[in-house]
């Protein structure tokens, strides 16, 4: 690693507390998509204290924003989200259900540090840009709503993007890798059904039932899965159930519906096919509805070739070394997920090649943490004969000395305490004053005037 990076990646570990302070930060707040008001002003105020010429409300988002440094080219933009999901309130580094609000929102798969992170990157490039005096721009763009997939697709739309070399952007992950392959096209869509009110048991004839139909159409849908491609996926939400009584017949209802494709002019023809179903619901409950596209986004089409420059950088970085509590910590996570046996990343799904790699890196894994248990138990028995070995010999050593001996070890100074052999100092040979051994005749403890080493005697 050249000399110019490893300067950009002290200048972003010297702010690491700033940054994890704002991951916290964000953790807590957890707003919605769109509603990132805290979220958003947060990662405004410090990236403008830190020099970035901050614009807010970009595309017509309020949430939305940019924050550029430099000037020139190449123009690097890096891609930050901070959204929440509903109903995941969770206490932070717990491993059990823990709500922070009884059924408020949070962050799944880490979409807190997703910002955090970018900050970060962005922190590195200025810092890079400054200490080589170098052209160039980095602009991080706040992206809100991602968990929709919303705000990408306006930003897009308005051409934000449009004079940038290149995009960044990254998500939390299993594993650590650069993603390759491509992500679904997803449209996102809300089916609201208009029936008539009316008595369950009085006049249950006089009611049309806007629950049914949204019941109807879900089963319809469930139908349709069968027909469809393997790689396309249809997830729906009942956003209304038209209330909580059942001895009424509900006059609406709402559902709301995702449909992805690893293409978008099949999720296009997919979500034909669903809007056709909603229709056959309504007709078949002599209800209405009102459909309303609520967002969408194409599948990623792969730069290959960024890719490669990406993952060169990342050989070069390494992946972070974790100690036991957070291995631990890590391991109890594990254990409340299913799916232990699978090939784990991005990359592995997309490449037959990258899931070769990723079980015979597998395979050396588990074969060296084997072998690293074995040592370290060995080792645990050798420590523990040690410390036997120690706590006898400190039964014949004043208690002065120990108390001499801990001042030293702070010093580090190593070894500290010797015993007197042949009128002279044990570790520099030195013999010490007159007055000196005699007080150590007198079962006192003296320190060598050469080596500062802690002496006594029998």
């Amino acid at each position: 690693m050249t000399e110019e990076k490893k300067a950009a990646l002290a200048a972003i570990e010297a702010r690491k507390d700033q940054i994890c302070d704002v991951a916290d930060r964000i953790w807590e707040y957890a707003e919605l998509s769109l509603q990132e008001v805290k979220s958003a002003a947060l990662y405004c105020k410090v990236l403008e204290q830190e020099g970035f010429h901050v614009e807010k409300g970009i595309s017509g988002i309020d949430t939305a924003f940019s924050a550029s440094f430099g000037s020139g080219r190449p123009v690097i933009g890096i891609l930050a989200e901070y959204d929440a999901l509903s109903g995941l309130s969770q206490t932070a580094g717990c491993t059990e259900e823990k709500p922070l609000v009884e059924g408020g929102s949070g962050h799944g798969c880490g979409h807190n540090i997703l910002g955090a992170g970018a900050m970060a990157a962005a922190f590195g490039v200025k810092a890079y840009l400054e200490q080589n005096k170098i052209e160039g721009t980095v602009i991080l763009y706040g992206c809100p709503g991602e968990e929709g997939g919303a705000s990408k697709a306006f930003m897009a739309r308005d051409g934000v993007w449009k004079d940038l070399d290149a995009a960044l952007t990254w998500h939390p992950e299993d594993v650590n890798e650069v993603a390759t392959g491509s992500s679904n096209a997803c449209i996102q869509t809300q089916y609201k059904f208009h029936g008539i009110a009316s008595h369950a048991s009085g006049a249950p004839e006089k009611g049309r039932s806007a629950l049914d139909a949204v019941e109807l159409m879900n089963t319809g849908v469930q139908y349709l899965r069968e027909h469809m491609s393997d790689k396309a996926r249809i997830h729906y939400a009942i956003t209304d159930a038209g209330g909580c009584s059942p001895n009424v017949v509900q006059a609406k209802a709402s559902v709301l519906y995702m449909v992805r494709s690893n293409h978008v002019a099949e999720a296009i023809e997919l979500q034909k096919r669903v809007d056709k179903i909603a229709q056959g619901a309504a007709l078949m409950t002599e209800t209405t509805f009102e459909k309303k596209f609520i967002d969408g986004l194409s599948d990623t089409i792969s730069n290959f070739a960024l890719e490669r420059v990406l993952y060169k950088n990342y050989e070069e970085l390494g992946v972070p070394s974790y100690t036991e509590e957070e291995n631990a910590f890590a391991d109890a996570l594990a254990k409340t997920y299913l799916g232990k046996d699978r090939v784990p990343g991005v990359a592995a799904g997309n490449d037959k090649q990258a899931k070769k790699q990723v079980i015979a890196m597998q395979k050396q894994y588990k074969e060296a943490y084997e072998k690293y248990n074995a040592v370290k138990a060995s080792k645990e028995g050798e420590r523990k004969a040690i410390e036997m070995e120690l706590v006898a010999a400190q039964k014949g050593i004043p208690a002065e000395a120990m108390e001499r001996y801990k001042i030293k070890r702070k010093e580090r100074i190593f070894p500290v305490v010797g015993r007197l052999k042949d009128n002279r100092c044990p570790f520099c040979g030195m013999e010490p004053p007159l007055a000196d051994r005699s007080k150590l005749t007198g079962g006192a403890v003296i320190e060598c005037d050469n080596c500062r080493r802690i002496i006594y005697s029998e």
